[in-house]
């Protein structure tokens, strides 16, 4: 009891005290932090634990992060924040800087808590930049983002975890859509189904919903939109793009960006940014597009970008007039990244170096020319070593034979800012040293401080320094809620691309009966490597899910249609060990067909070649044969055509680059294209619940040779294929239940 009193009278002690002070803010206690409200002031986020006091002046109350006992410039909420990011900046050792310049590797988030190594890069380190991928539920990415930042308060300066992730909003095609049942989160179309609905609204749209669950999550920076302009068709990475066309993709980056930096209203700290706002780090600069012949530069074999048309101008469209000149109030993207690739012959020096070694693209002309003074980051890894041309490792392309540290050092004199993947400030303290044998302590000083002062105002601008803790209630209640699961669905149903209806045999209306022929599922590398599945056939559709438009039948004689459901081709990366072992140069074509491909076409010598690895340059792949791993999806196209005689038979190709379609496009009477979306988007559009009004973000090519003929850098080059109803699968085609669209989408953009 005595206890008691004497609680509550320190307590009543306390408040009658900050009364008499003209206290003119409250403090409670929440899930592992604390939260002051305060009128004509920012709420601010606290751990008790982390040592931080809270200073009052004038009845506001202020965080002292560097327990110092006095409010810094820093600490000031009322204060611009680049002035606050300036005096931050000049007060934080070189070993505090050099671990703001690290991006974290890949951190999977399976609880709360946070782990030893972790906590290595955050304390020994000095890493503030953290890259989360899968997250157990939202509550335990919230508490641990909470972990985190407490954790990383109470260490010097006070300097908040700016947390980020790649894109997380892909569809399950097997998931069957309840918006009251709620998700992991909100669920929509790759981006480039998004561009298929040429809708830039639509995406700005996406923005908002996935700021709004990334900031529940914990989470202050996107590595994303991908506005690569996708003009080489058989590249990897062409499905995370808008398509290839240049106006499409300035305007979906403008929207994208736009969407997901824009705070409003009461959330608005200053010039659109604010608590809602998550920093945009578009990529990847100059444009990722034109790989040569579509080998992707995550290895030595995809290292070069070329440009036969001589159309880099033409690439950089996205960034100069999308997303570096927004319409919102935050003017521009705050972070850029550059490409693994060697963007070749592009660089006035002579210099062949991968895009972020280049002072001419990231000084000259990122920064320079077109005035982008915001973050430059690294993409992953780029500083490290690898051990063949097809290594999954390290990727310091143009500079193999420089030390770590060297690397680094080039990269920060190109005019960069940060190195993603990498945990350890040691590299980075080394090229400062490098830096200043070359140009002196005062100038290695004010290098370091400029790229904090980038890295610190993305930060001040999203409100972390006042409040960088989570809800966990709030992000359950806010992650893949019903509203945004069901705007993520409406997205997919805008995405469907319908590109035959031969006898206008779409919609099939109606209770009938559908044959659903099993599909072979191959095994398939993936891009980044790992241990392949083993192929099998199983359903496409979940039973459940075909059951509430159709009856399922397994004889096709007694069905009214078919639906099959296919992937494109898959025709591997464009490099075999096996050719390399029997005496080849290791290239090989990659096919957009399903047949067996002989590349008679190809070029003799190619454009770009050379790594340390490799004894020639020439990686020319002309006269050789690639086999497609999923030939059998071709094949079922035309038994199922045999099985159903004149009877109608719908295909479905889930697809994320262009194809030739002249294996399968005469044998099926209609043709539905699905861009990572939920199966169940294509049974609403196959029963008439939705009419498609998706259009295509790219050309179909006729054939194999105008791919090997067409421009890797030009866009819209390729004789495009005609179907048996006289169509032309070009650019902006689509197909509704009238026949061919022709609004105001393909006025603007066709």
């Amino acid at each position: 009891m005595k206890a008691r009193i004497t609680t509550a009278a320190i307590l009543l002690a306390a408040i009658l005290t900050a009364a008499s002070c003209g206290q003119e803010w409250q403090e409670e206690s929440r899930d592992g932090y604390n939260l002051i409200s305060q009128k004509n002031g920012p709420s601010l986020g606290y751990s008790p634990s982390s040592g931080v006091q809270i200073l009052t002046k004038g009845g506001r109350a202020f965080k002292d992060l560097n327990r110092n006992g006095k409010l810094d410039t820093y600490e000031d909420w009322r204060k611009d924040p680049l002035v606050r990011a300036k005096d931050l900046a000049s007060q934080l050792s070189i070993d505090e800087i050099a671990g703001m310049m690290l991006y974290s590797g890949h951190q999977a988030i399976n609880g709360p808590g946070i782990t030893d190594a972790q906590k290595k890069f955050l304390e020994e380190d000095n890493l503030r930049a953290v890259l989360m991928t899968r997250v157990s539920s939202p509550a335990d990415a919230a508490r641990w983002n909470n972990n985190v930042q407490a954790f990383v308060e109470g260490l010097g300066h006070g300097v908040p975890a700016n947390n980020s992730s790649d894109p997380r909003h892909g569809a399950q095609a097997t998931a069957e859509f309840d918006a009251g049942n709620g998700g992991d989160i909100s669920q929509w179309p790759s981006s480039l189904g998004m561009a298929a609905t040429f809708d830039p609204s639509l995406v700005e749209g996406f923005g908002r919903i996935a700021s709004r669950e990334y900031r529940a999550l914990g989470i202050a920076t996107a590595l994303s939109p991908q506005i690569d302009l996708a003009t080489e068709p058989r590249w990897s990475r062409f499905n995370g793009t808008f398509g290839e066309d240049p106006q499409l993709d300035v305007d979906m980056a403008r929207a994208y960006v736009d969407g997901f930096q824009t705070s409003e209203g009461s959330a608005e700290i200053k010039d659109g940014w604010g608590y809602e706002s998550v920093n945009a780090m578009i990529k990847h600069w100059p444009s990722g597009g034109p790989e040569e012949a579509g080998r992707d530069a995550h290895y030595s074999y995809g290292k070069y970008a070329v440009y036969p048309g001589n159309n880099l101008s033409t690439q950089i469209r996205p960034f100069t007039e999308g997303a570096l000149k927004l319409t919102g109030k935050t003017k521009m993207a705050s972070a850029v990244m550059p490409y693994y690739t060697i963007s070749y012959n592009q660089d006035p020096s002579g210099e062949q170096n991968g895009n972020s070694y280049s002072k001419y693209l990231i000084t000259d002309l990122l920064r320079n020319t077109y005035g982008f003074d915001g973050v430059v980051c690294t993409d992953w890894n780029i500083t490290k070593d690898y051990s063949s041309v097809y290594a999954f490792e390290g990727k310091p392309w143009g500079n193999e034979t420089l030390t770590e540290g060297q690397r680094h050092f080039k990269i920060i004199e190109a005019g960069v800012d940060q190195f993603g993947g990498n945990n350890e400030k040691g590299p980075v303290l080394e090229a400062y040293d490098l830096w200043v044998v070359k140009y002196g302590e005062k100038s290695a000083r004010e290098r370091f401080e400029t790229s904090a002062v980038r890295l610190l105002m993305n930060s001040f601008r999203t409100g972390l320094f006042e409040n960088p803790y989570c809800d966990p209630d709030e992000a359950t209640a806010t992650v893949g809620n019903p509203d945004f699961m069901a705007a993520g669905y409406e997205a997919q149903l805008k995405s469907v691309v319908m590109l035959k209806n031969h006898g206008s045999v779409l919609p099939e209306r109606g209770r009938l009966k559908v044959y659903v022929p099993k599909v072979y599922q191959p095994a398939r590398q993936g891009m980044f490597g790992g241990q392949a599945a083993e192929g099998r056939w199983v359903d496409p559709v979940p039973a459940s899910m075909v059951d509430k438009y159709y009856d399922r039948v397994d004889n096709p004689k007694d069905a009214d249609f078919a639906l099959v459901f296919i992937s494109e081709p898959a025709a591997g990366s464009g490099y075999d060990r096996s050719d390399r072992d029997k005496g080849g140069n290791g290239y090989v074509p990659i096919s957009l067909q399903y047949e067996d491909y002989t590349a008679a076409y190809a070029r003799g010598t190619s454009i770009a070649g050379g790594d340390p690895y490799e004894d020639f340059t020439n990686r020319s792949y002309k006269g050789k044969t690639v086999t497609t791993s999923n030939k059998s999806h071709m094949q079922l196209v035309r038994d199922t055509r045999k099985a159903m005689g004149a009877k109608p038979v719908v295909t479905v190709i889930s697809i994320s680059r262009p194809m030739i379609m002249s294996e399968i496009e005469p044998y099926t009477d209609a043709i539905l294209l699905s861009f990572g979306i939920q199966n169940q988007a294509i049974l609403e559009t196959v029963s008439g619940a939705n009419e498609p009004s998706g259009l295509l973000p790219m050309q179909l090519p006729a054939n194999m040779q105008t791919v090997e003929e067409q421009f890797e850098d030009v866009p819209r080059d390729m004789v495009c294929h005609t179907d048996t109803d006289g169509h032309q699968y070009d650019f902006a085609f689509g197909l509704n239940w009238s026949g061919v669209i022709d609004d105001s989408r393909v006025k603007k953009y066709k």
